[in-house]
């Protein structure tokens, strides 16, 4: 596996604050990956070790081999980074904006061709000659995704990208972010919109408190929860439910219920069989497996988790 960024035992103190300890991790160069946890688990002072930004206390990071400490120049140039704020320059306007960028790492007007595709393909083209300024948040948002492309870097990384655009923009954001993936780019994605991450990513990343929870394929972790939910809709609302299948109730309004079932423990056809013995009849029912964001908030809670395996990833 070709590794295009290396995390190795980074830790970052602010005072007696632990921010990120110990943590190691790996992205495979090609791949699309999600770096996830609550707020304030150390996402962004990761990014920002990556990005140059901030230094860590101890352990190393390179990027596409080039350490970010010893080798800033080229580290940098491999990398694009998409920050969360709407950062921006409001004096100049959106093609002086990429320009500028570009001229930061070293690029002339021969890369002006390719700052015109980037004006086209993010439908920039009536915005070019606008200053920033008089830009509305998503369309900021755009340049920015500009930007970070301008100098044609090997990884990409997206920090929350999507937070507080419309619908319209969050579809148009992700089709242009699979094209890159497509492309052969790497994608480093950071979310809170768990779903956007189970859709796009290939291999995913928590952490949480500083530290490493896991690191797994997409398919993997989901494959930890061993619960699956059954709802049902049932003939009436007025029914007196087996003591057998009420422990496995989450949910229960008028006549729907919401029952949470082990894999391995409680089957279906016996549940279905012990409402049939007590003449509740079903007329309707859907089955859901447990997604990302059940495997998330196990991994997360503050309480343990009972409904996934304990194994981690050392740190």
């Amino acid at each position: 596996m070709i590794t295009a960024v290396s995390i190795n035992a980074v830790s970052k103190q602010f005072g007696a604050l632990n921010a990120v300890s110990n943590v190691s991790l790996d992205v495979p160069k090609g791949s699309f990956f999600g770096l996830l946890g609550p707020n304030g688990a150390g996402k962004s002072t990761l990014i920002n070790i990556m990005s140059g930004l901030m230094k860590a206390s101890s352990g190393t990071v390179s990027v596409m081999g080039h350490d970010v400490v010893s080798s800033f120049r080229q580290a940098r140039h491999a990398l694009g980074v998409v920050p969360q704020e709407l950062v921006y320059d409001p004096f100049f306007t959106v093609r002086e904006i990429l320009r500028l960028q570009s001229g930061y790492f070293g690029h002339g007007k021969e890369n002006y061709a390719w700052i015109d595709e980037l004006l086209e393909t993010l439908t920039l083209n009536d915005k070019a000659d606008t200053n920033m300024h008089d830009l509305s948040g998503g369309m900021k948002r755009r340049v920015l995704i500009a930007q970070a492309l301008v100098h044609k870097p090997d990884v990409v990384v997206l920090d929350e990208p999507t937070a507080g655009v419309d619908v319209e923009l969050r579809q148009a954001l992700w089709q242009f972010t699979q094209r890159l993936h497509a492309d052969g780019h790497t994608i480093v994605l950071t979310t809170h919109y768990l779903e956007e991450a189970e859709a796009l990513c290939e291999e995913i990343a928590i952490i949480n408190r500083g530290e490493l929870v896991v690191q797994e394929s997409k398919q993997d972790l989901l494959a930890r929860c061993p619960y699956r939910s059954l709802r049902l809709t049932l003939s009436t609302a007025d029914y007196v439910l087996p003591e057998s299948l009420q422990p496995l109730v989450v949910e229960a309004e008028e006549n729907c219920l919401l029952l949470r079932l082990h894999k391995s423990e409680h089957h279906m056809g016996d549940v279905l069989k012990a409402l049939q013995v007590a003449g509740i009849e079903v007329t309707d029912l859907r089955t859901e497996e447990a997604g990302l964001e059940e495997v998330f908030l196990e991994l997360t809670s503050s309480t343990g988790n009972n409904a996934v395996s304990e194994q981690k990833v050392p740190a």
